[in-house]
């Protein structure tokens, strides 16, 4: 049972990881006005959380049908690992939001300036 709990436990990190990873990315595509693709990373990360999710909720659901886990540093390091990712993400999808409106208005001033 502590072995499939620890494999699960590197499954959510591991996913958490690549979200992460795909955030960052998408954060220096953000910083190259590339919105597109920071857009297609965030959705590529939010895959990788959505698949940590799970392994995260299977664990708890086993839990609540009355199967017994030991308590587990790793395990409790994954949920940390994915509730922090899983920040990152919602702060980069405003930020990206914030961009975009940022780089509309910009783009909108620019041509209103062309005319003067």
């Amino acid at each position: 049972m502590e072995e499939e709990l620890a494999k699960v436990s590197m499954t959510i990190i591991v996913n958490a990881g690549n979200a992460r990873v795909a955030i960052q990315k998408a954060l220096d595509f953000i910083k190259a006005g590339n919105f597109e693709e920071a857009r297609a990373l965030m959705k590529e990360a939010n895959e990788f959380i959505r698949q940590a999710h799970i392994s995260q909720t299977d664990v708890i659901q086993s839990e609540m049908s009355g199967e017994k886990h030991e308590p587990s540093l790793l395990f409790n390091h994954a949920q940390d690992t994915i509730m922090n990712v899983m920040s990152e993400s919602i702060m980069a999808e405003q930020i990206i939001s914030l961009f975009e409106v940022y780089d509309k208005k910009l783009n909108q001033l620019k041509k209103e300036n062309e005319f003067e």
